[in-house]
C-alpha cells in the first residue's frame, strides 16, 4: 500500500516500529523460515480509513519481529506489470518488493499465470496455439527476470484447477491443455533460476479432496514430464467453524512432499468467520491459526506462513463472501484477534519441545507426541 504519489519504502522507513511485534520471531525460534503479511498497493488507498490509520498499519507490516516476509497481494500479476501487449509496467510490484528490500523481509513472488485479473488484451485477443505459447513465454521471462534475484520464490502458475480437480477451463487450458502449465515453469526456470517456483491454490489443505489429489496429479505431471517445481503454496483460505487439523495440514504436506517437491507453505492465510464476531467464533478461529502453525512447524519441508494482509479492513472477505469477515489477526482499530496470542504460545510451546528433543527428532515432533 501506498499514499497518492508516495513511496511506500520511503514512508515505512519513518515509521516507528511496534517493540511487541513476535509472530515472526516465535515462528522463527520453532524452526520456521518466515512468518509474512502481504499487502496491497493498487485500490486500497481509496479505502476508509486508510489515511488515517496509514502510519499504524505501516508500522506494524515493517517491525522485523512482527512479519519477516512480504508478497504483493496485486502489483505482481499481469493486469498491473503487462497492461499492454509487449508493453512492461513494474510500478506497482515495485512498491511492495521495495519495501521488502527496504526493511530485510523475504519477499514472495506472485503470481505469473493466473487466469484473473489479466490484462484487458489478453482477455479480447483470440489465440492460437503458437501465439498464446509466444505470449506466456514472453510474459514469464520478462516479469520474472525483472525480479531476478529478489524473489525467494514465484507462484508460476495459480489456481489452475476446479472445484472438482480437473483442469480449470481458463483461456490458458482451452488452447494450450496442461501445456501451458509446463511452459510457465520452464520460462520461470529459465528466467529466475534462482527462486523457488511453486504451484499455488486454494482449498488443497485437505487429504482426500478431490482438488487436493487434483494438485498431486498436476505436480506429478510436471515432475514426470522433468518440468522444474520445487514447492506447492496452500492458500488456505480457511473458514473458523470448519477448519481443517493440524493432522490433516501434515497429511496433505506431506503428500505433496512425497512426490519430491523441496517445499511447502501456506501463502494466503486468513480464517473467515461468520458475522457477528462473538466468543465462540473467535475461538473455533484461533484453533484454526493453531492448526496451521503446528502443522507448518511439524513439517520440516514447510517453510513459512502469511497471512494474506494482517488488517481486518484490508482483507478481501467481506467483498467476496457476504456476511463474513475478521478473518485476520488484527481489527479494525488494531486490537489483535484472540489468534494472535494463541500463535505466539503455540510457536513458544513447540520451540520449547523441540529443543528438549533428542536430536534425531528435531523438526519432526509430530512423530513424537499427537497433533491436535
Amino acid at each position: 500500500m501506498r499514499l497518492p504519489g508516495s513511496s511506500l519504502a520511503a514512508v515505512v522507513l519513518t515509521a516507528p516500529l511496534l517493540v511487541a511485534g513476535q509472530l515472526d520471531y516465535y515462528a522463527k525460534k520453532a524452526g520456521l523460515q518466515y512468518f509474512g503479511a502481504a499487502t496491497d498497493t493498487p485500490g486500497q488507498r481509496e479505502r476508509a480509513p486508510f489515511p488515517a490509520t496509514y502510519a499504524t498499519y505501516s508500522a506494524i507490516l515493517t517491525n522485523p519481529r512482527e512479519f519477516g516476509q512480504t508478497t504483493p497481494t496485486n502489483g505482481m500479476k499481469w493486469l498491473f506489470t503487462e497492461p499492454e501487449a509487449g508493453v512492461f509496467n513494474y510500478t506497482e510490484g515495485e512498491v511492495v518488493a521495495g519495501l521488502a528490500a527496504a526493511t530485510g523481509k523475504t519477499l514472495r513472488c506472485h503470481a505469473l499465470v493466473w487466469h484473473n485479473q489479466l490484462a484487458p488484451w489478453v482477455e479480447n485477443t483470440t489465440w492460437t496455439p503458437d501465439t498464446l505459447r509466444a505470449a506466456i513465454t514472453r510474459h514469464v521471462a520478462n516479469v520474472a527476470s525483472h525480479w531476478k534475484g529478489r524473489c525467494h520464490a514465484w507462484d508460476v502458475v495459480n489456481e489452475a484447477l476446479d472445484e472438482d480437480g480437473t483442469y480449470r477451463k481458463s483461456l490458458f487450458y482451452n488452447v494450450l491443455g496442461e501445456e501451458y502449465i509446463k511452459l510457465a515453469f520452464q520460462a520461470a526456470a529459465k528466467a529466475d533460476p534462482g527462486a523457488k517456483l511453486y504451484y499455488n491454490d486454494y482449498g488443497i489443505e485437505r487429504p482426500g479432496s478431490v482438488k487436493t489429489a487434483g494438485a498431486l496429479r498436476l505436480v506429478k505431471m510436471l515432475r514426470d514430464a522433468g518440468v522444474r517445481i520445487d514447492g506447492v503454496g496452500m492458500q488456505a483460505h480457511l473458514h473458523a467453524d470448519v477448519h481443517p487439523t493440524a493432522q490433516d495440514h501434515v497429511d496433505t504436506m506431506n503428500a505433496f512432499t512425497a512426490l519430491g517437491v523441496a517445499e511447502v507453505a501456506f501463502t494466503e492465510l486468513d480464517v473467515r468467520i461468520e458475522m457477528p464476531v462473538n466468543a465462540t467464533n473467535l475461538a473455533w478461529q484461533a484453533d484454526s491459526y493453531r492448526a496451521v502453525a503446528t502443522a507448518c512447524v511439524r513439517v520440516p519441508k514447510c517453510v513459512g506462513i502469511t497471512l494474506w494482509d494482517f488488517y481486518d479492513p484490508f482483507s478481501w472477505v467481506p467483498d467476496t463472501f457476504p456476511g463474513q469477515g475478521a478473518a485476520l489477526l488484527w481489527f479494525d482499530n488494531f486490537t489483535v484477534h484472540p489468534a494472535y496470542d494463541v500463535l505466539i504460545d503455540t510457536f513458544k510451546g513447540l520451540a520449547k519441545a523441540n529443543l528438549t528433543a533428542p536430536s534425531h527428532l528435531k523438526g519432526s515432533l509430530c512423530r513424537v507426541d499427537g497433533i491436535k
